[in-house]
């Protein structure tokens, strides 16, 4: 018997209503602030990521799906960011407008150790603002992750902030973080060792409880930081503080991707334990040109799905949209259900009928089981008066509708229950 690779989960029919649920949701918000959808293959060169994520990133050093042929290596996209730039400069979409945004969904790949809320195939939501340096969409932006949260109905969650400054700024960053830990070396982990000479900004996103003691003493604050970067954070923080939004300044914070510049953001939640970042972002401003793109500043974010669906209460199971349930009794009512079944289903009302031989009784409560609005039914009597009896389960009421108003009818009531349910 086959079984689902490790770090890879089946998403079963009752539970896809609570991930369209949360799709539903991320969609209408994400078109209420002008984001477009895009949607990229899920492979990509793997020099992509090695490039745009930088030569030691983990990502790229440990986790990478890579597929090689006699010449080229493939890689299953780790993450989306990359691949939305890559989408942008090779369609020329600088070429259409200045300024573009755009949101994402899809599944990722990373080849790590599955635990709770870390899979080898996990979905992102994400958005990216494309062409702009105004501190307004940094504000923009976090603003939308910290909206779409709330309409999802997460409560609990930290909003951390931080800016790593311009190429410049990071330097600077990353030559005093080198002094500062040199005569810790021997006491970080092994892995930490490594980065020190190679990608010392991780030590600071170190789990191992030791790195974390030795990382909690750094007095970093904003002196490497130009006046540009400072003022371009103060910016950020003051308009975030202007619509609302509860943050925490997060000095250590630093992201784990190259790419990244000036403001960085996460969001964290407690009930995720060791994973506890349900989604995470920030500036990218030199990635495009990086890659071969004009020089244009961004910004974006990716929430984990998996993540959400651990500290979300999403929709109850439901009938995903299922109206009616039609009750054939002997064939000749079988055979003209068929009909009656096909008429409905192409004027948009939703509807099932019994395919297992159930008796009059056992087709009702499979009808009442599925939750549906409406159950037909359709015997004998029905076919000689050309009717159909239209139970109502909501009212608790039935009644005989010819079959030329049936449909008029049928949405007619479906109205009528709307209302119903919204007085309620």
């Amino acid at each position: 018997m086959y079984k689902r690779v490790p770090g890879t989960r089946d998403i079963l029919p009752e539970e896809v209503y609570s991930w369209q649920w949360i799709e539903e949701i991320a969609r209408g918000i994400l078109r209420n602030y002008a984001y477009q959808e895009i949607r990229t293959p899920v492979i990509e060169e793997a020099s992509l990521f090695s490039r745009g994520l930088g030569e030691f990133a983990e990502i790229v050093q440990k986790q990478m799906f890579l597929i090689k042929n006699k010449e080229d290596t493939y890689a299953l996209r780790p993450e989306g960011t990359a691949s939305i730039v890559r989408a942008y400069i090779e369609n020329n979409l600088d070429k259409i407008k200045k300024f573009s945004k755009f949101y994402y969904f899809g599944p990722m790949f990373r080849l790590e150790r599955p635990q709770k809320g870390r899979l080898r195939q996990f979905h992102h939501i994400g958005a990216e603002a494309i062409g702009s340096i105004d501190p307004n969409i940094d504000i923009e932006v976090i603003s939308l992750a910290d909206t779409l949260l709330r309409s999802w109905g997460v409560n609990g969650y930290q909003i951390q902030i931080n800016t790593l400054g311009c190429p410049e700024d990071k330097k600077k960053l990353v030559q005093l973080l080198e002094k500062e830990l040199k005569d810790e070396a021997a006491a970080l982990c092994q892995e930490c060792q490594v980065r020190l000479n190679k990608n010392v900004l991780r030590i600071l996103d170190c789990k191992n409880e030791a790195c974390k003691q030795i990382t909690a003493k750094l007095k970093l604050q904003d002196k490497h930081l130009c006046a540009d970067c400072q003022e371009h954070f103060k910016e950020v923080r003051s308009g975030l503080d202007g619509l609302g939004v509860k943050y925490e300044v997060a000095r250590h914070l630093v992201r784990g991707l190259d790419y990244y510049t000036r403001t960085v953001f996460e969001v964290k939640h407690g009930q995720l334990g060791a994973q506890d970042a349900l989604g995470a972002g920030g500036r990218y401003d030199n990635l495009v040109e990086e890659l071969g793109g004009p020089k244009v500043a961004c910004v974006g974010f990716a929430f984990g799905v998996e993540r959400l669906m651990l500290v979300t209460q999403p929709a109850a199971k439901t009938t995903g949209g299922l109206t009616a349930y039609l009750v054939t009794l002997g064939k000749e009512a079988s055979r003209e259900g068929r009909i009656l079944l096909d008429q409905l289903r192409k004027n948009g009302i939703p509807c099932e009928t019994d395919y297992e031989g159930r008796s009059l009784k056992g087709a009702m409560r499979a009808a009442n089981e599925l939750g549906v609005k409406l159950v037909l039914l359709l015997g004998e009597d029905e076919l000689k008066k050309n009717v159909v009896m239209v139970k109502d389960m909501a009212a608790g009421s039935q009644e005989e509708v010819s079959r030329q108003e049936l449909i008029e009818k049928l949405k007619e009531k479906l109205v009528q229950n709307s209302k119903r349910k919204d007085q309620n």
